[in-house]
């Protein structure tokens, strides 16, 4: 079948510049795709590259969409290189929503499922940010949080999540109220274990330590797993698929946090996961309505996903999307 083929550039700042061990992030940078069937359905999808995660970069997904026909066929879609996973997401989605049938108004449609926030983990701002943030995410009935660390000193930073831990305990609640700790790879050895020594000491609040160490330390991380209670996550480790598949070989059976914008195929994505029954946390990075909307389809078919929040309430960090619907 051929699609007539529509992209369109946007740009999103965060309210405030998001802050990790990467650096500083301000604008998020993406493309929303149109395909229209030759009986006139359309189907939306959206490139949300992150370069600096391991997916192509902005401009070499833009560069992709401006060479491609205005009319492209099904072997167009499912032949896109494996080194442009977040075109692949983005094409493939694009493609099923056409030939699913959906509509213009839904496609911008605010998603509800699922409709709860506690269904969600809530990133928090950075630094002492985390103790007001946690006041309001808890207002809007998030349960599960996400903090950064290794942006502030050790102690510094030591000092707001014991504030922050004692915040979260104070009141009861059911599904249990949990806190995930990003690293985002910024840590040694030393300091993982420092930290994963306090997460202990800590209790079962701590949910998680997500990618403690770089990804060249998968083996010091699988080394990690049996020594603490705590558990660990792989987020840039698993970036793309064929990082999972190959960090599966290597005989890593955590946690993984899959941010399906940029993972790649999202059909190859459900066979890896379900083949393999990966524990898996379905996790943002930073997309519109459109891409989430495929995002959250995906977490729904994962076999063994459901019993973890995903990784979505990061709306309040963003200005708002609205602007997609005048794009057509």
């Amino acid at each position: 079948m051929n699609y007539k083929f529509e992209f369109r550039p946007y740009q999103r700042k965060f309210k405030r510049p998001l802050q990790t061990s990467h650096g500083i992030w301000e604008i998020r940078e993406g493309i929303i795709l149109r395909l229209t069937t030759d009986n006139g359905k359309i189907g939306f999808g959206e490139i949300a590259p992150i370069g600096w995660f391991g997916s192509e970069t902005f401009l070499e997904a833009l560069d992709y969409c401006r060479n491609l026909p205005n009319v492209i066929s099904d072997r167009t879609i499912f032949s896109i290189p494996p080194n442009l996973p977040a075109c692949q997401f983005g094409l493939e989605s694009a493609w099923e929503s056409a030939t699913l049938k959906t509509q213009f108004k839904s496609a911008f449609s605010e998603d509800k499922t699922p409709a709860s926030k506690s269904n969600h983990s809530g990133l928090l701002p950075g630094g002492e940010g985390a103790l007001l943030g946690r006041q309001i995410l808890w207002m809007q009935g998030y349960r599960t949080f996400k903090w950064k660390i290794g942006v502030l000193p050790f102690q510094r930073e030591l000092r707001i999540l014991q504030e922050l831990v004692l915040a979260l305990q104070q009141g009861t609640c059911d599904p249990p109220v949990s806190l995930r700790l990003d690293a985002n790879g910024g840590l040694s050895l030393a300091e993982a274990e420092e930290w994963l020594k306090i997460c202990d000491q800590l209790g079962g609040i701590i949910e998680y330590l997500e990618q403690p160490l770089p990804v060249t330390e998968l083996q010091a991380m699988v080394g990690l797993g049996p020594r603490f209670s705590t558990a660990i996550a792989l987020d840039e480790s698993v970036a793309t698929l064929p990082q999972m598949q190959s960090v599966y070989r290597q005989g890593w059976r955590g946690i993984y946090v899959i941010k399906p914008c940029i993972a790649g195929s999202p059909s190859e994505l459900r066979q890896f996961c379900n083949s393999h029954q990966i524990d898996a946390v379905f996790s943002s990075v930073f997309e519109t309505k459109i891409g989430r909307k495929m995002a959250l389809k995906l977490a729904t078919e994962i076999k063994n996903s459901s019993h973890r929040a995903t990784g979505f309430g990061v709306d309040h960090l963003l200005e708002s999307d609205k602007i997609l619907e005048l794009l057509w």
